[in-house]
């Protein structure tokens, strides 16, 4: 902010980039969207871009950061863990439209290494820490969590990226109640 509280200029190009790029990224996926398509899209010179971020992977990294915002489960009674994580995802997926940055990281991890090492950061930075204290054997953590993830992004796949009609057409009682107890399994064994 400047000294009369608007955004500085700086801010503003930056948040145009990132808007244009996050579009960018989820329409074209990371392989085919371009810095000089991003710059067009921010009406901005494709110098600017790389000023602000550097590289096109530096600006993924920047414009495609979801936040789980992974639930507190230590008041959660153990047996409901599964539920309320599939609970979780599900509202984080259909949610909020706008916030679609896990499922667009999704679409582009198919296909480029930079967004799965993104996704595999996301992994272990944010849901293994939470899992771990769950599964309380620490020599099953990383195993546990590959299979927790396994399952709520295939879900994630099925539903809203290949658009398989039967899991489309579940509601989302019914999926928590279906996938509910294999993540719960996963969990607690």
């Amino acid at each position: 902010m400047d000294k009369n509280g608007r955004p500085r200029r700086s801010d503003a190009t930056r948040g145009a980039i990132l808007l244009a790029a996050r579009t960018r990224f989820a329409s074209d996926g990371y392989d085919r969207a371009t810095i000089r398509a991003i710059a067009a899209d921010a009406r901005i010179d494709p110098s600017m871009v790389m000023r602000y971020f550097g590289s096109k992977a530096q600006l993924f990294a920047a414009a495609v950061d979801p936040d789980l915002r992974l639930p507190d489960l230590s008041s959660v009674p153990r047996r409901r863990l599964g539920m309320v994580l599939v609970a979780h995802f599900l509202d984080r997926w259909e949610g909020d439209p706008s916030d679609d940055s896990l499922l667009m990281l999704l679409r582009s991890a198919a296909t480029d290494e930079v967004a799965r090492e993104r996704m595999r950061h996301i992994f272990t930075s944010q849901l293994m820490p939470v899992l771990a204290a769950i599964t309380g054997d620490p020599d099953e953590v990383a195993q546990r969590s590959g299979l927790v993830a396994s399952q709520l992004l295939g879900l994630a796949l099925t539903r809203h990226i290949l658009r398989l009609p039967p899991v489309v057409a579940m509601d989302r009682d019914s999926l928590i109640e279906q996938v509910g107890p294999t993540i719960q399994r996963y969990l607690t064994g």
